[in-house]
C-alpha cells in the first residue's frame, strides 16, 4: 500500500496483479463534519460486523500532518480495540492537500483490501466540511453522520452532503437537541424534490453502542436491495469508468506540469497567452497535441 500512497510506479504493477480478484467487497462511505463521532460509530459497526463473521477493512482519511506530510492517526487510535483482530485491517491515509475528503490513493487502497478478502470496507472521509462528496464515487452507499445542532446546517447544504446520503445518522443522541436535529433532517428529506434520495434518519449514541445495530441492519438491507435491483452493478460500472477517467486526467495534468517545467517552448507559448497573442484554448490544444506527439514517439520506440 505504501507504493500506492507514495505514487510509486511499482504500485501500477501491484494493482494489475490484484485487479482480477476485486469486486467482492461491499464499500460503505462514512462522512460528516468534525466532531460528529464518525470514528466512534465506525468502531461500533466493526464490532457488530465481526460478530456476524465478516472480515472488515477500514480506510480512514486523515488531515495531512504539517510536520511529516503523513496522516495524523486520530482515527486509528479510536479503533485500537480491533488492532489485534486478524479479521480487521485499518489503514490511515493523508489527504496531502487533496480536496473532496479523500486522498489520491484511497480508491486503489480500497481495491487492495477487496482483493485481500475483506467483505465489508468502510471509508471514512477527513471531515473538513460539507463539500466532501467525492466518497459517493467510491462507495456502494454513503452514511452521513451529524451531531445534535447540525440539522439546520445540513439543510442549508442540501446541494452537497445531504444529497449523497443513503442513510442519515444523528449521533450523540443522548445530548440536548438530538431529537430536534433528527426532526429537522426528516423534514429536509420529505421536502426533497421528486426523484431525489430519501434516506432514512436514525439516531445513535455510538460511544455506548445504542442504535448501532439498527444502523448495521439498515446498511445491510440497503446493500441487499441494491444487489437485487441491479443498482449495485450499474453503480460499480460507473465508478470503474470514473476511476479510469480520473487517472487519465491526473496523468495528463502531471504531463502538462512537466512540460511547463522543462520545455522552454511551452513556457514561451504561455507567455504569448499572457501577452494576448494566443488564445487560451489555442494554447491548450497545442499542449495536448505536444503530449500526443510525445506519446506516439514513446509507443513507436527506437528506429530500426
Amino acid at each position: 500500500m505504501r507504493f500506492l500512497d507514495d505514487q510509486d510506479p511499482r504500485g501500477a504493477e501491484v494493482m494489475a496483479a490484484l485487479h482480477p480478484y476485486t469486486g467482492g467487497a461491499r464499500v460503505v462511505g462514512v462522512t460528516g463534519t468534525p466532531g460528529a463521532g464518525k470514528s466512534t460509530l465506525i468502531d461500533a459497526i466493526i464490532a457488530i460486523w465481526r460478530q456476524m463473521g465478516l472480515r472488515v477493512g477500514v480506510v480512514a482519511v486523515d488531515p495531512t500532518s504539517p510536520f511529516t506530510g503523513g496522516a495524523i492517526l486520530g482515527d486509528r487510535v479510536r479503533m485500537q480495540r480491533h488492532a489485534t483482530d486478524p479479521g480487521v485491517f485499518i489503514r490511515s491515509l493523508a489527504t496531502r492537500g487533496r480536496l473532496g475528503g479523500l486522498s489520491a490513493s484511497t480508491g486503489e487502497v480500497v481495491q487492495v483490501l477487496d482483493a485481500m478478502g475483506y467483505q465489508r470496507i468502510l471509508v471514512e472521509t477527513v471531515g473538513v466540511g460539507q463539500d466532501e462528496v467525492e466518497v459517493v464515487s467510491l462507495a456502494d452507499l454513503v452514511v452521513v453522520v451529524v451531531s445534535p445542532g447540525q440539522g439546520d446546517e445540513v439543510q442549508a447544504h442540501k446541494a452537497g452532503v445531504l444529497e449523497i446520503a443513503d442513510l442519515l445518522v444523528v449521533n450523540k443522541a443522548d445530548q440536548v437537541g438530538a431529537e430536534r436535529t433528527a426532526r429537522d433532517l426528516c423534514l429536509a428529506v420529505e421536502m426533497a424534490p421528486a426523484g431525489a434520495r430519501r434516506p432514512k434518519v436514525l439516531r445513535t449514541t455510538a460511544s455506548v453502542g445504542a442504535g448501532v445495530k439498527e444502523v448495521v441492519e439498515e446498511v445491510e438491507g440497503l446493500l441487499s436491495d441494491m444487489e437485487v435491483s441491479g443498482q449495485r452493478a450499474a453503480s460499480a460500472r460507473a465508478r470503474t469508468q470514473k476511476m479510469v477517467v480520473d487517472m487519465v486526467m491526473e496523468s495528463l495534468g502531471e504531463r502538462v506540469r512537466l512540460l511547463v517545467e522543462r520545455d522552454q517552448g511551452v513556457r514561451d507559448l504561455l507567455d504569448k497567452v499572457h501577452a494576448r497573442e494566443v488564445a487560451p484554448r489555442q494554447a491548450a490544444a497545442k499542449l495536448l497535441s505536444e503530449i500526443a506527439r510525445d506519446e506516439a514517439k514513446a509507443t513507436e520506440g527506437p528506429a530500426e
